[in-house]
């Protein structure tokens, strides 16, 4: 990523990332689709080639839903002890809800963090 030499008044990445916006200039779409990261903002002209969140997304909502999921069902079992089919119908849509609403948040936070601090692949310091 080349070092931005525009000036633009710094935004919150947090507020950016959960509205989708863009991380430098807070107005442009960060997203073309639901999880497609668009080419470039259409506001400042941010290239956007630089957004590579991985897997960093997809491990955060595996953690924090699958906490919220299994802990709700293991204190449903516990108190009220409903039928197997029961469980299924209840954990697995909101399983899926919860994780396609929070992959989209944690990308846009994730991403804009990643702009607002420069981040880069490592490379090695050959004390050159």
């Amino acid at each position: 990523m080349s070092d931005d030499k525009a000036i633009w008044a710094p935004i919150d990445p947090i507020s950016a990332g959960l509205h989708g916006r863009c991380p430098r200039c807070g107005e442009g779409r960060l997203f073309s689709g639901f999880l497609t990261v668009g080419k470039r903002c259409a506001n400042c002209c941010l290239d956007y080639s630089y957004a590579d969140a991985g897997d960093g997304p997809a491990v955060f909502v595996i953690l924090i839903i699958g906490f919220i999921v299994v802990g709700l069902a293991l204190w449903m079992e516990v108190t009220l002890s409903p039928p197997l089919w029961l469980h299924l119908m209840l954990w697995i849509p909101l399983t899926l809800v919860l994780c396609l609403g929070a992959l989209r948040l944690i990308k846009g936070v994730l991403l804009t963090l990643q702009y607002r601090n420069k981040a880069a692949e490592g490379r090695l310091d050959l004390g050159e």
